[in-house]
């Protein structure tokens, strides 16, 4: 039968930078994989093919996203396809190497894959004798494979080690074998930039350099040397995941909340984070809020700067769905959200509530200090003569002598991280601070000036 053109849906989240696959394997049924707990994206294709989840298969215990497999168990019947190993204490079909599962003339084959993680387990997909594909998880990914130091860095060598013997081992199938990876370009999981999501084994052996190390140690030092910073929630995820996300029931939608509401709840520690775009926060917000625009990348600034047992009250504007905030935070772990600030900032203003503003200015007005907040990969490639350098993750927590004293122009690439790092120092009591609209490259084009490349 074979995997047809169209049979096979990625299902791709950008912000978070992976993929759910979902498969029509006939007779109005289909498998899952790895969907996310944001399930939006794979119902609708599932509506639109009129197909019903069946199996849904589960290569790891995410770090980066909570799962949706105790979702669609719940609530579409499927049964969940998981390791042995991942000790997971919801029920699912345990899984050893080698074990099949007949979908019903394909075969998925379930192959042990440790490295990114210890119960890590790949499927490989086959039309009677033949390979079709793999769904490799974070075993091997477009041009790299997943970071091996989740799990401490006492096991970080080791599980390399482990993650080499499971690379080679998904390299020795046929070159046409399609790779169809959970993690890919934007995954803090480590996945070079990119725009490919799929490949195949004959691709990597090609251009993969991790592929092509010639021996265990050598991939082990290119793969260490190669990792970034990760967020927060990544610490805590996978831990839900073995247990299970609660089952969300309904449409989850925002609580309104009175101005009066929402400095009640401010005082006794809740966080208010503001997802209206850059200028409209510059043009007034809260004070104590923190920004974190509304994009693709919303999640992941949440749930690295936001702890999981803070409650949040949201300021919007009525343009931005609620759907689209309170899914991403759900997806990864935050999950206390106390409701929104009814009528916005209007309501706020209209309430006598005080108003912080925020200085945007353009490549051509920097003057004095810059902090650039990207991630160190980024300032490594071009940065601007001069700039200090602190990623946002780390912004908090650093002492506040890493910071520029006296005004100072803080930039990411586009403007959406600079004004979260913006907030975040005028929490801790500075007010001097600028937002860059734009990033390096846009001081390049006015100043025909080069970059700085390197630490």
């Amino acid at each position: 039968m074979g995997v047809e053109v169209g049979r096979l849906v990625p299902l791709v989240d950008e912000g978070l930078g992976n993929s759910a696959y979902l498969l029509d394997v006939g007779s109005g049924r289909a498998l899952a994989v790895d969907p996310p707990r944001d399930l939006r994206a794979l119902r609708a294709e599932a509506r639109r093919r009129r197909l019903t989840v069946t199996w849904v298969a589960e290569t790891h215990l995410h770090a980066d996203f909570l799962s949706g497999a105790v979702q669609l168990a719940a609530t579409d019947g499927a049964t969940i396809l998981a390791s042995t190993t991942g000790r997971r204490t919801f029920p699912h079909h345990g899984l050893t190497d080698g074990d099949e599962i007949d979908l019903g003339g394909l075969t998925l084959q379930a192959w042990s894959t440790p490295g990114h993680t210890d119960e890590h387990l790949s499927y490989l997909l086959r039309d009677g004798p033949t390979a079709v594909g793999v769904f490799t998880g974070g075993s091997l990914i477009v041009g790299s494979v997943a970071r091996t130091d989740l799990l401490g860095e006492d096991r970080t060598v080791e599980l390399a080690h482990a993650q080499y013997a499971s690379l080679h081992r998904l390299a020795a199938l046929p070159d046409p074998t399609e790779i169809w990876p959970t993690h890919g370009s934007g995954s803090f999981c480590s996945a070079p930039p990119g725009s490919a999501r799929t490949t195949t084994v004959g691709a990597e052996k090609t251009t993969n350099p991790l592929l092509r190390a010639p021996d265990v140690d050598t991939f082990t030092t290119r793969l260490l040397t190669s990792l970034g910073s990760y967020p927060a929630y990544f610490r805590w995820l996978a831990e839900m995941n073995r247990h299970g996300p609660q089952v969300v029931t309904g449409t989850p939608e925002l609580a309104r909340l009175s101005a009066d509401e929402v400095r009640r709840l401010l005082a006794h520690g809740a966080v208010l984070v503001d997802v209206r775009p850059v200028t409209d926060v510059a043009a007034g917000h809260v004070p104590q809020a923190l920004a974190i625009p509304l994009r693709a990348q919303f999640a992941t600034w949440l749930g690295w700067l936001v702890p999981p047992e803070q409650p949040v009250v949201i300021v919007r504007n009525p343009d931005q769905a609620e759907e689209d905030i309170l899914w991403p935070a759900l997806t990864v772990g935050i999950e206390h959200i106390a409701g929104e600030l009814d009528g916005g900032m209007s309501a706020w203003i209209a309430d006598g509530g005080p108003v912080t503003r925020t200085a945007l200015i353009r490549a051509p007005e920097i003057s004095g200090p810059v902090l650039d907040v990207r991630q160190a990969g980024e300032y490594a490639a071009g940065h601007l003569p001069g700039a200090v350098h602190l990623e946002l993750g780390d912004l908090a927590a650093a002492a506040p002598d890493a910071v520029p004293a006296g005004p100072t122009v803080v930039m990411c690439g586009h403007g959406e991280r600079a004004m979260t790092a913006v907030t975040l120092l005028e929490r801790a009591g500075r007010a001097d601070l600028a937002v860059l609209v734009g990033g390096p490259q846009d001081w390049v084009a006015v100043t025909g000036q080069r970059l700085r490349e390197g630490t």
